[in-house]
């Protein structure tokens, strides 16, 4: 069963465990990435009183069209490696998901083996071109291509460019 609260409601113990989650699931996890996923909502799994997978949506912003749109970002999205497929992944993405109506569009960045998770959910590879809006104006980010989205407003063209905005360390 997921556990959906936000990072107000989490204990020092549940953001511990979460981030040490985040840490072994991912070579490359630091303390930016882990910045990324506080400040919204998190969806937990637990077996025994022991967190077996986690992960968060926060506010972003992203361009589209020339309209702002307030997206539900997914961050830190990581299972157990020993509570691996058991289904706590889809768990963790339903609670995300059930968040969608507070947002006009879910995103994330996929790494390789989180994809067929995502597209098994109705997730949309982004085809368009993506940016970030820094404080110097747009700037490309052609590497990026593993972003997915979920729902978004009508007109919505995924092979429309999408910008998102800015922030410390990996923008997408």
């Amino acid at each position: 069963m997921v556990t959906v609260r936000h990072t107000a409601q989490l204990s020092a113990d549940e953001l511990t465990a979460a981030r040490a989650l985040c840490d072994a699931s991912y070579s490359d996890f630091g303390d930016a990435d882990w910045e990324h996923a506080l400040g919204g909502m998190h969806a937990l799994v637990f077996e025994d009183g022991v967190l077996v997978a986690h992960g968060a949506v926060v506010l972003r912003r992203m361009l589209h069209r020339g309209r702002a749109l307030r997206c539900g970002y997914v961050e830190a999205v990581a299972t157990d490696p020993d509570h691996r497929r058991r289904g706590h992944g889809h768990a963790v993405m339903a609670g995300l998901e059930s968040l969608a109506p507070a947002y006009d569009l879910l995103a994330l960045c996929s790494s390789r083996e989180g994809r067929s998770l995502y597209e098994s959910r109705g997730w949309s590879l982004w085809r368009g071109p993506t940016s970030v809006l820094t404080p110097d104006g747009l700037r490309p980010t052609p590497d990026e291509d593993s972003i997915y989205v979920l729902g978004g407003p009508a007109g919505l063209d995924l092979d429309d460019p999408i910008s998102c905005d800015w922030r410390d360390a990996d923008v997408w």
